[in-house]
């Protein structure tokens, strides 16, 4: 049984770590604030998470465990609500968007002149 259990745990590691990668080569890659906020929030999101199911189950002890599941809900309740409430905070202060922006659906803010400019 333990064999499953480390292996279990190995999994969750490997495929945690690759998605943190994942968004730290997203904040370094992408094109503007906008898209690296995206791939920080989910991508990051989903390697935390994954690495703090991984520590619960490594642990074997339900006390942590049960600290890891709401270290996770925790992250899936707040990570989106603050990316957005930063893209909105950009947005307003005229942060620019990527010339590989195909549509912009948000309103102009009634304190700025035209909203962010592309690039």
């Amino acid at each position: 049984m333990t064999l499953v259990i480390e292996l279990l745990t190995a999994a969750l590691v490997v495929v945690g770590a690759i998605f943190s990668l994942l968004a730290a080569i997203g904040i370094v890659r992408l094109p503007d604030v906008y898209s690296r906020m995206h791939a920080a929030s989910k991508a990051g999101t989903v390697g935390s998470g994954l690495l703090l199911i991984a520590l619960g189950i490594h642990a074997l002890d339900g006390g942590t465990f049960m600290r890891a599941i709401a270290g996770v809900v925790f992250l899936l309740l707040t990570a989106p609500i603050s990316a957005h409430l930063l893209a909105r905070a950009a947005y307003a202060a005229g942060y620019p968007l990527s010339s590989l922006t195909v549509l912009n659906e948000m309103p102009v803010e009634p304190g700025s002149a035209s909203g962010p400019r592309s690039e």
